[in-house]
């Protein structure tokens, strides 16, 4: 069909406004990912680099070898993988409980669900309560505050009230109990929401910075976004140089590979489950 001149000038138009909006939005990216890789004595020398003469890895060599940056990894790492699979199983056994219209004060819970996303008790109360449960410098404080979030339970409930209810009472002809219902045929027929879900609180886990900055006092188990603040105010400091005698690299090459080191494993772990994310994404939306 062949397009009028108004058309074809409204798509040339479109091409080049979004061409330019995806331009101005890869720069950043691609320029820290040049610097960090930059040669440090070409970079004192340039200090702009838009392609590097000499490729150098001496940024990331000098992260790994301090102590506190593999171990702000390690920390939050082991936040990530334990967080995001405890509040899976949370989120899950909650929303699948108030899916069911025989769960006796199901519409209670579910109020006082919606009221914790309308109302946060604020800063100062999560704080009483993390120090009356003797949870400062653990990194338990970075897990149980985050382990379950109402507007995901809600979202899940959809999807599990979209589930027809022949399945349950099949099952429960075949012997299948409540648990055994729910581990060996609704969780199987969830994996799409569960990838969604999961990829929510991976990247919520990943990225703790406010919570660890307010209930971690102790150096040692920051994890990696705090240590990124850390680098980003000042690359040269002693925590970073505790463990090794050699001269650091230009503060600004170690900033962009600190932030590569940070934003890797996210994307890394995304395009393997973007089909599945929205796939749930949709279906855990369709009925609420």
């Amino acid at each position: 069909m062949k397009l009028g001149l108004g058309n074809q000038m409204f798509n040339v138009f479109n091409i080049t406004l979004l061409g330019l909006v995806g331009v101005v939005t890869f720069f950043p990216l691609y320029y820290v990912f040049v610097v960090s890789f930059t040669d440090p004595t070409e970079y004192l020398k340039e200090s702009f680099v838009l392609f590097p003469k000499m490729w150098s890895l001496e940024s990331y060599k000098f992260l790994m070898a301090t102590g506190a940056f593999p171990r702000s990894i390690g920390v939050s790492a082991y936040v990530t993988l334990v967080g995001t699979a405890l509040s899976l199983i949370v989120t899950a056994s909650l929303a699948y409980a108030l899916s069911r219209k025989r769960l006796r004060g199901r519409q209670i819970a579910l109020l006082a669900i919606l009221i914790t996303i309308l109302f946060n008790p604020g800063m100062i109360p999560n704080y009483m309560l993390i120090r009356e449960l003797k949870l400062i410098d653990s990194l338990w404080s970075l897990i149980l505050p985050a382990l379950a979030s109402g507007w995901n339970v809600i979202l899940m409930k959809g999807f599990f009230d979209s589930i027809p209810a022949e399945l349950e009472e099949s099952a429960s002809m075949d012997g299948c109990n409540d648990l055994s219902t729910f581990f060996r045929i609704i969780l199987p027929l969830s994996l799409p929401s569960l990838a969604a879900f999961g990829l929510f609180y991976a990247v919520a886990y990943w990225n703790q910075f406010f919570n660890a900055l307010i209930y971690i006092n102790d150096a040692s188990k920051w994890p990696l976004q705090v240590m990124l603040q850390n680098i980003l105010l000042n690359a040269n400091n002693a925590d970073l140089r505790m463990d090794i005698s050699s001269v650091p690299p230009p503060s600004e090459t170690l900033k962009m590979a600190a932030v590569i080191v940070a934003t890797v494993p996210i994307l890394l772990v995304y395009p393997f489950l973007q089909k599945h994310f929205a796939k749930g994404a949709m279906v855990g939306s369709v009925k609420g």
